[in-house]
């Protein structure tokens, strides 16, 4: 992503010209440094992994891998990213932020909010917001609840797909409970509207809370808006078919390492790939880098009795399948997004988000 200064006519003199072109560039070298350290510390995460079992077991594993598969595994991600698409097109009908917005620029908008999965939590991916905004004006703080919305049903959905094979790992009951649980409280607090007001009104009295307060509120109508029990429920449900096609993904990858492919196989990798991928999210690590592979590893070894360097690479093939691939489509959507609506504007929202986020 290039360096470029942001000419906006009537913001800024020819005095003040050179600070503001600084900054920007400096934000998009922001951006840059951090997607770098992502792909640094995923490959760094890899090659532990590979260390710790065999690398050159893991790198027969790749060589009798059957690569015919690989374009199913990418086809069920591919899957998964058009449904989350639609929740997204779902979330901005009900909240009214897609007025003037075509498809393409919205698929753009999801898709270039993918760059950012390696961002903790993935909040990076309010981002989107950022894009929106560029596009129709829809202020940040009525569309950012998506991002909170969107993170709430994927993990859902995860503990959905996790319950299907509680009874495969007994000692996993526990850490679900809570998480259903502590999920569970979440959503009925925001939909306490007595005490979300209180609380904002308090908030006005702190400094600077005088302008954080109407923001606040902004931002909790739209949550609250989205967490009404039936849009939970629609988007929850998508959320469920959709990470399950990447369960799927994860199936045929270990059928491609020479597993049986029998219907206990098929509940076994949705447990395991939901398990490991919540983990990761709640680790708030960057794309949930290093929990999500051991998890993902340990749980293989255990449940489907596969060698340390077969569950390796079944790890490594998956998420270079899912998570890289969803950030290499990210980075040509902004790029797309950038030719076609502006590569200074989207470069500069961008950056923003970063900044926001980290």
């Amino acid at each position: 992503m290039p360096c470029v200064a942001l000419l906006v006519p009537g913001r800024y003199n020819r005095g003040n010209l050179k600070p503001y072109w600084f900054c920007c560039r400096m934000s998009l070298k922001t951006l840059q440094g951090k997607i770098i350290a992502s792909l640094l510390l995923g490959l760094a995460v890899v090659i532990v992994i590979g260390l710790a079992s065999d690398l050159s077991a893991v790198g027969y594993a790749l060589k009798v891998f059957q690569w015919q598969l690989l374009p199913a595994i990418l086809g069920f991600t591919a899957l998964n990213y058009l449904l989350r698409w639609l929740k997204w097109e779902y979330y901005l009908r009900r909240l009214h932020c897609g007025e003037r917005v075509s498809r393409l620029a919205s698929g753009l908008i999801f898709t270039s909010g993918m760059v950012m999965a390696v961002t903790p939590g993935k909040l990076g991916e309010v981002f989107k917001s950022y894009l929106l905004r560029r596009l129709n004006g829809t202020p940040i703080t009525r569309s950012a609840p998506i991002v909170l919305a969107e993170r709430l049903t994927d993990g859902l959905a995860m503990l959905l797909l996790m319950a299907l094979g509680l009874t495969l790992y007994p000692p996993a009951r526990v850490i679900f409970a809570i998480l259903v649980v502590g999920t569970l409280v979440g959503i009925v607090v925001l939909q306490y509207r007595a005490l979300s007001l209180a609380l904002i009104n308090r908030s006005a009295r702190l400094p600077l809370g005088a302008k954080l307060a109407p923001r606040l509120l902004t931002i909790y109508e739209s949550t609250r808006e989205l967490l009404d029990w039936r849009v939970l429920l629609i988007s929850t449900l998508i959320s469920f078919v959709s990470w399950g096609c990447e369960c799927v993904a994860f199936y045929y990858v270990l059928v491609g390492l020479g597993s049986a492919g029998t219907p206990l196989l098929l509940l076994q990798a949705t447990f395991i790939f939901a398990a490991s991928t919540l983990f990761g999210l709640v680790s708030f690590l960057p794309g949930g880098l290093g929990v999500s592979e051991v998890s993902s590893v340990g749980l293989l070894v255990g449940l489907v009795g596969m060698a340390t360097a077969a569950a390796t690479t079944a790890t490594i093939l998956i998420r270079f399948c899912t998570l890289w691939f969803g950030v290499l489509l990210g980075a040509l959507a902004l790029a797309w997004f950038g030719q076609r609506y502006g590569t200074e504007d989207a470069g500069k929202l961008a950056t923003d988000s970063v900044e926001l986020s980290g």
